[in-house]
């Protein structure tokens, strides 16, 4: 169960880690951000959590642009949410085996 809660996690972090680079990247590379390579590859990261950002959000509400965002949100809320049940689930066990 530690193992499971872990990759989550770090499936999590590496997602939240490429799209907060794609967005300073973006914000850096200005109009020319398409042709970046960076850039590009930090998008084909993220691309399948935008992917479900876009499944879970209305359509008309949220823009195609904000998608990203809504992404990077929804990690950050799993990422905090997985955090505190691998507390919770080491501290039930001992702490000593989670280490």
């Amino acid at each position: 169960m530690l193992l499971f809660i872990s990759a989550v996690k770090l499936i999590a972090e590496i997602a939240l880690l490429a799209l907060a680079g794609q967005w300073i990247l973006g914000l850096l590379a200005g109009q020319k951000r398409d042709q970046n390579i960076f850039y590009q590859i930090l998008q084909q990261v993220g691309r399948p959590f935008v992917l479900v950002a876009r499944l879970v959000t209305p359509r008309k509400v949220v823009l195609e642009r904000h998608l990203p965002l809504v992404a990077f949100l929804l990690l950050a809320f799993l990422w905090v949410g997985i955090t505190l049940f691998k507390v919770s689930h080491c501290l039930k066990i001992g702490v000593q085996l989670c280490q």
